[in-house]
């Protein structure tokens, strides 16, 4: 009996071990290569929940600038992951709660690193930071780094704001910012050549993404023998012989949903005006359309449009998903859809890697392993914490019930110095 005990107490602690081996850890991409890098420190969240506090110091409290207040209980490490975890329930004077950690050490300079999945809702802000607490610092300003602001399901957002040089204009606190946003997956350049051209009379473009979108320019040719032009180009529609824009026509009647933008630059006439500089905007919220009826029918060879719209060399609103389509029979049919929740970036799908290169000279942002901005620095000089926030917030989407249970899921965060 003594002898089978023995077995089983084996056998058990046998089958701890490899529970614990079934987390892969990732290895990281490093700058410049691994061997100019070491591991200084390190979470890879295998442990106990009541372990967290050990390194992680929770918000517990409401939060006036965010939709959410934020828990230690939000905060929950299980098989070898946190999740950050948004539920929809009254605490702390709010209708949402969700977990805000930061780290217990600070530090200074080197390459920080995090793998995470994104909170597959609208409206959650996933993020990975560092900024500055308390005293002001001897060396530079108080300052923040937006390694990631994550937005459901493809946007990439980086910041570094300027917390000592606040100011007031028209009544309301300013500070110095610089921020730039990656919309993986979607492009600014939509060309849908027809290999089999349509005949109607009607042709629409919708989307129900969570913003409003932005169309520069909607562009409905005829079969041209000679070929397109490129998208991004005022001079489309002149660029190559034979071309007959039919959104352009005088006689083609274009209707949308609602807008809500008064401005003359973002007036629905504006989606086939010829220009990039002015946009047609619809609304945030219920179905957004635009459509374009022909006077008679029309045999249509391709389709293009420009998504989104560019600022400081940066395109930004990028739609991710939509329907083009034409009426045949009195009923809609697809000529070409898309949808970035169904492919590879989609970020609350699988598990992907946000880093930064911190040094006293410049500030180097990563997305899996690849630079994606690069900027002189000119404030971050002090120590911060590290801080893992999930938030919900209306900027970066509609807020709906759809969020309640999701979560922010962070597989690891490391921070390595060069050697």
């Amino acid at each position: 009996m003594i002898y089978l005990k023995s077995i089983l107490m084996t056998f058990a602690a046998y089958a701890s071990l490899s529970v614990q081996a079934q987390k892969q850890l990732p290895i990281s991409i490093l700058p410049d290569g691994a061997e100019k890098w070491q591991l200084e420190w390190s979470d890879e969240f295998d442990y106990p929940d009541a372990a967290l506090d050990k390194n992680w110091i929770s918000q517990n409290g409401p939060s006036g600038h965010i939709l959410s207040s934020r828990w230690r209980e939000n905060s929950v490490v299980s098989n070898g992951t946190l999740k950050l975890l948004n539920k929809k329930e009254q605490r702390g004077g709010q209708e949402w709660t969700s977990g805000n950690i930061w780290s217990k050490k600070q530090f200074q300079y080197g390459y920080f690193e995090c793998r995470y999945k994104y909170a597959a809702a609208t409206a959650t802000n996933n993020s990975f930071w560092l900024m500055t607490q308390g005293i002001v610092p001897q060396e530079g300003k108080k300052y923040e780094i937006d390694i990631n602001e994550g937005h459901y399901p493809n946007s990439v957002n980086t910041n570094l704001h300027n917390w000592t040089d606040i100011t007031e204009v028209n009544g309301k606190k300013t500070h110095p910012s610089s921020s730039k946003s990656f919309y993986f997956g979607a492009q600014p350049d939509v060309q849908i050549q027809l290999e089999i051209p349509v005949t109607t009379t009607r042709v629409r473009f919708s989307s129900t993404n969570a913003k409003q979108f932005h169309i520069p320019e909607f562009r409905i040719y005829n079969v041209n023998k000679a070929g397109y032009p490129q998208v991004l180009s005022e001079t489309a529609d002149t660029d190559v012989p034979g071309l007959v824009n039919f959104a352009r026509e005088t006689d083609t009647k274009i209707t949308s949903s609602n807008t809500l933008q008064p401005e003359e630059i973002y007036q629905l006439k504006n989606v086939a005006d010829g220009k990039l500089d002015s946009h047609f905007v619809t609304q945030k919220d219920s179905d957004k359309w635009v459509e374009f009826e022909f006077a008679s029918p029309k045999q249509i060879g391709c389709i293009q449009f420009v998504n989104g719209y560019k600022q400081d060399g940066n395109w930004k609103s990028m739609i991710n998903d939509y329907h083009v389509q034409y009426q045949k029979d009195g009923k809609w049919v697809d000529m070409a859809t898309f949808d970035i929740r169904n492919g590879k970036y989609n970020f609350a799908k699988d598990f992907h890697t946000y880093g930064l290169d911190w040094s006293k000279e410049e500030l180097v942002f990563y997305f899996d392993g690849k630079e994606i901005r690069r900027m002189k620095n000119e404030i971050a000089y002090s120590p911060s914490p590290i801080w893992l926030s999930m938030a919900i917030i209306a900027w970066a989407g509609k807020v709906t019930d759809a969020i309640d249970g999701t979560a922010m899921e962070v597989d690891y965060v490391r921070v390595f110095k060069r050697k």
